[in-house]
């Protein structure tokens, strides 16, 4: 799957080796949005998981313990607070929509 249009697919553009600059911004964001996430996970998780002296070069057991369940309580997390906006959001149109 290519974001910019370029793959090898039949479902591009007819010959045209052009890039789409709406799918160059959509492509941006998604970086944006993703790194955003990345950075707040590394962020929260650290500091809730690993003690401010490094005593050792590798993690200890029950940090890695307490990074994975922290990571995988971020995204779970994450999840249901996008399914709850995307039910609030389609809510809302469902209201406009029957003015």
């Amino acid at each position: 799957m290519s974001f910019l249009g370029l793959g090898g697919g039949s479902g591009g553009q007819h010959g045209s080796s052009q890039i789409n600059s709406q799918a160059i911004d959509v492509a941006v964001a998604e970086l944006d949005m993703i790194t955003d996430i990345f950075n707040r996970v590394v962020s929260s998780c650290h500091t809730k998981c690993i003690n401010q002296r490094y005593m050792e070069g590798d993690l200890l057991k029950g940090e890695s313990v307490c990074i994975d369940r922290c990571v995988s309580k971020f995204f779970e997390v994450n999840k249901k607070v996008g399914e709850r906006m995307q039910q609030m959001g389609g809510a809302s149109q469902a209201a406009g929509g029957a003015g």
